[in-house]
């Protein structure tokens, strides 16, 4: 008998699924696609770290807003 945690090139989701967590990237993945809608931000025009920080703020704030 086959183990059925074991599905090689079938696939499938791995034996221990957390929906709570995957719920949660979920999320996070998202926020990061909105975040890369700002241009500034996706390809990092910025030269300091504190200025492309600041950027990055904004497009938070704008988003939450």
């Amino acid at each position: 008998m086959e183990n059925p945690y074991r599905c090689g090139h079938r696939g499938g989701r791995p034996p221990r699924f957390d929906h709570s967590l995957y719920r949660r990237r979920n999320v996070v993945e998202r926020c990061f696609n909105r975040l890369k809608q700002f241009r500034g931000s996706a390809t990092r025009c910025d030269k300091t770290a504190t200025s492309y920080a600041s950027v990055v703020t904004i497009a938070c704030l704008m988003l939450w807003l």
